[in-house]
């Protein structure tokens, strides 16, 4: 694991170094959107709605729109926050764990000891343990300052970022205002049902069953032959040509060239194509609206390959039971 930020968490006149790492990761195949005839890999370009020019990176600000106004944020107006230069993970009190809603549970992470001595760190989190006591504390990581529940979780202290109160919206149902009358015998029945299901939860006794499909689709694809060859659009290629997105394309179009020659499914000719070595994507199609900024889950390192089953055709096995589902 790589850690993600540094700093140190802060108590009274205790003061313990820590690196951060991301807790959880997400488990689901990667995929990215092609074109169907083919295989072209469709990229999104940031296009200006006023000018209609794709715009660079590095001249897009942030702004902040209330319907009528639009103010403009610069890199400098954000860098001259306060809470962006802070690296101290600030104490602000001690609860106790059973008071911390579930709800306003968010995204976790691991800390790590970053001292030659880890005696503060081990302190702090034998403490927590004998007191029955989560930390309430805030920090400032990746532009914005969070509020989280510092807890330990075997020999290791988690940082959980924690909703604010704001952000937890108010569950309002008219139905659950209405009088409702159950009986003994009913309230008997259903709690009798639920012992019947009882079990201890075992998180490893439950799997992802539409990924395990996936990924057994994909295997039995490859196995077939039903793929197309971009191994040097992506490795050599990209490498000599600096990764560049247009570069990318000329030779991904290349690529399904030779591939659909040698399956005797003839060539695309040179005057299909635009001449540009760009495709033609939902951006361009669409001027007037801006494109999303935010990178989408095709930029992820490619998942781990699972065996390939013996069978080649990609077949939907049934789903498994499970003795512990409600």
């Amino acid at each position: 694991m790589r850690s993600i930020w540094k700093g140190a968490l802060t108590f009274g006149l205790v003061n313990v170094p820590v690196k951060v790492y991301s807790a959880t990761e997400d488990h689901d195949v990667p995929l990215h959107q092609v074109h169907n005839a083919d295989g072209g890999r469709i990229r999104y370009q940031r296009i200006c709605e006023i000018d209609g020019e794709v715009v660079p990176y590095a001249d897009i600000d942030r702004a902040y729109d209330d319907g009528e106004q639009t103010v403009v944020l610069t890199k400098e107006d954000l860098a001259s926050l306060p809470s962006e230069r802070s690296r101290e993970i600030d104490v602000v009190e001690f609860v106790p764990s059973d008071q911390i809603d579930l709800l306003t549970l968010d995204k976790a992470y691991y800390l790590e000891p970053d001292s030659s001595s880890p005696k503060s760190y081990v302190l702090l989190r034998k403490t927590l343990e004998q007191t029955d006591r989560t930390a309430i504390v805030r920090f400032s990581l990746r532009q914005k300052t969070r509020l989280a529940a510092l807890r330990v979780r075997g020999d290791v202290l988690v940082l959980q970022t924690l909703l604010w109160a704001d952000e937890v919206r108010e569950a309002a149902f008219p139905a659950l205002d209405e009088s409702v009358r159950i009986s003994a015998k009913e309230l008997e029945m259903s709690a009798s049902l639920v012992e019947s299901f009882s079990s201890d939860f075992d998180p490893e006794a439950f799997t992802d069953e539409y990924q395990e499909e996936l990924r057994t689709l994909i295997d039995a694809k490859l196995e077939k032959g039903d793929a197309l060859d971009t191994s040097e659009t992506f490795g050599e290629k990209a490498e000599k040509e600096g990764g560049e997105v247009i570069d990318l394309m000329e030779a991904l179009r290349a690529s399904v060239e030779r591939s659909r020659a040698a399956r005797g499914g003839g060539s695309k000719t040179s005057s299909d194509d635009d001449g540009d070595g760009d495709t033609e994507t939902p951006a361009k199609k669409s001027a007037g609206k801006s494109a999303a900024a935010k990178p989408d889950a095709d930029e992820k390192s490619p998942a781990k390959k699972a065996p390939a089953k013996k069978k080649t055709a990609a077949k939907k096995t049934p789903a498994k039971k499970s003795a512990k589902a409600s």
